[in-house]
């Protein structure tokens, strides 16, 4: 383990530090949080436009860092940072891209009282159309998703559960957003074209 005072952290390379942080270096840990967090947080903030979701996303990133630095074999800390938050921020807004899916689907659900015949059998189908896109995912993929979207647990909750690495649950999770796009498209154009004359 390596043996330097906070003041000599500055000093030493990413290489070094990574070295440190294999042999369970707090004070390298704290020398790359300060080295590129603020770097990091700027990028996640300019795409998304939201200061507790760029922190969320950065934090997130420097916790797995941490927690599996026995596992990692990064070759250029900087490359890997960028790269990870990059991923991050994608997979968030494909995320959002469903939640607002389903936000749509609920406000016109709560509306289907007041709809006309003609709109509430455009909500029928809509939910209908949901629930079999859900249905249609892969077993696994299928559990993942609920466990995430519609039980709120985080990704690290999810890999303890379902006895998969937190990389396979992100793999599962991407590739249920993907499918749930794809079997949503139709539906969710004709759920706009709907909640307009609401």
């Amino acid at each position: 383990m390596f043996s330097q005072s906070s003041s000599n952290y500055a000093s030493l390379s990413d290489a070094d530090l990574l070295t440190a942080l294999y042999s369970d270096d707090e004070g390298s840990f704290a020398e790359i949080y300060q080295r590129y967090c603020y770097r990091l947080f700027t990028l996640a903030y300019q795409k998304l436009k939201s200061r507790e979701t760029a922190e969320e996303l950065v934090q997130d990133l420097f916790e797995n860092l941490w927690n599996r630095r026995a596992n990692h074999e990064i070759q250029q800390l900087e490359q890997y940072l960028f790269s990870a938050l990059r991923y991050r921020i994608i997979n968030y807004i494909k995320m959002q891209q469903v939640r607002s899916g389903y936000e749509l689907y609920r406000r016109l659900h709560t509306s289907e009282a007041d709809s006309t015949t003609e709109n509430a059998l455009a909500l029928n189908e809509l939910s209908a159309a949901l629930r079999a896109s859900v249905q249609r995912l892969p077993a696994k993929t299928r559990e993942i998703f609920q466990l995430s979207r519609l039980e709120q647990y985080s990704v690290a909750e999810i890999s303890g559960r379902v006895h998969l690495s937190e990389k396979a649950v992100e793999y599962h999770l991407t590739k249920s957003l993907k499918l749930l796009r794809i079997y949503l498209r139709d539906f969710l154009a004709v759920a706009l074209a709907v909640f307009w004359h609401f």
